[in-house]
């Protein structure tokens, strides 16, 4: 079945984030008086994945993890810095910092070229992180809907958010809307709770969970225009 609506996921979906975290965190580290960053990343990391994890769940909201990673993370590492200053200082990173995957331009091209389909961003961040990086890369033009949520107070995997985006779309047919995202807990489990199908971008061909809770599964950008257009035969 061809797909009328489609969703996408920004962060690791169309965008490289791990280079723009990478490089903001090393910006970030400098700024604060830390000679070799590189010693406390896996430390940020499990940090920071914990606290988004608490945003997926809904104890917290996108905004709190500004500061609050930085907080957590001189504490770890007995670091004397403001908290405060080097979450400015890291989310102006990820703004100012990574581009877009090989292959998403000439995917949002190819979809939104197509007047019987309409595109929609979903995307868990901060606001002025995921406003600039739109503005920066140009990518506004395809997308006729945008959820981010920091600015909605609901994150993905709620059906708040994607309830949302519906709603400014012009309520859409569901049977009809596909989300597209890289993660399970998030985009995808996001998408079965809207009660649409799902394709996982599986960009690092990682062994799925079983049962897989998707509809389809995509290696590269490339095939989900085959999803999207019902060409699909892996459906699940």
């Amino acid at each position: 079945m061809p797909y009328a609506t489609v969703l996408f996921d920004l962060d690791h979906t169309l965008l490289d984030s791990d280079a723009s975290e990478a490089e903001a965190y090393t910006l970030t580290l400098r700024a604060a008086g830390c000679d070799e960053p590189e010693q406390h990343f896996d430390t940020y990391r499990a940090i920071n994945a914990t606290l988004w994890g608490a945003v997926e769940r809904g104890e917290i909201s996108p905004n709190e993890v500004k500061t609050r990673r930085f907080a957590e993370l001189i504490a770890a590492i007995n670091l004397d810095a403001d908290p405060e200053a080097m979450g400015a200082d890291f989310v102006d990173g990820l703004a100012h910092n990574g581009e877009l995957y090989p292959g998403a331009i000439e995917l949002l091209d190819e979809l939104a070229g197509d007047q019987n389909i309409t595109l929609g961003l979903v995307t868990n961040g901060i606001g002025s992180v995921q406003r600039t990086r739109l503005d920066r890369l140009d990518l506004n033009k395809y997308f006729s809907a945008v959820a981010i949520s920091g600015e909605l107070g609901t994150a993905k995997p709620d059906a708040e958010i994607f309830r949302l985006i519906f709603a400014e779309l012009g309520e859409p047919d569901r049977a009809r809307s596909l989300m597209v995202g890289d993660s399970l807990s998030s985009d995808i489990a996001g998408g079965v709770a809207a009660s649409i199908d799902t394709a996982w971008f599986n960009r690092h061909d990682s062994t799925p969970p079983d049962p897989a809770p998707f509809t389809y599964e995509v290696t590269t950008l490339g095939a989900v225009v085959d999803v999207v257009r019902g060409n699909d035969p892996s459906a699940t």
